[in-house]
């Protein structure tokens, strides 16, 4: 998804946005389709919101590599206290008991 929602900013600055909505769609769905079955397998372990934290989680961790390998952006002290304050979502919500 990274890619898809922000590589055309590098790639397609000049291409009519036409282009890159239907280029960013495309790329997604593919994502899409191991997604939806990843949430159905993963409902069967963790709670709704363990799962949502674990997707942002990987997220950052995806955009984070993206924007400085790929885009050139510069790590700053935020990107630390942002895995940190990540890693402390993670923690608490990993420390509840599932109920259902």
């Amino acid at each position: 998804m990274t890619f898809a929602w922000y590589g055309h900013l590098k790639d397609l600055k000049t291409a009519p946005l036409w282009i890159a909505i239907a280029l960013s769609w495309s790329i997604a769905f593919f994502e899409y389709c191991f997604q939806v079955p990843a949430n159905r397998l993963g409902f069967q372990y963790f709670s709704l919101p363990q799962l949502k934290v674990l997707q942002e989680i990987i997220t950052m961790l995806v955009f984070a590599g993206f924007s400085v390998a790929y885009m050139k952006v510069p790590v700053t002290r935020n990107y630390f206290f942002a895995a940190m304050l990540l890693a402390g979502a993670a923690y608490l919500i990993f420390s509840e008991k599932r109920t259902s």
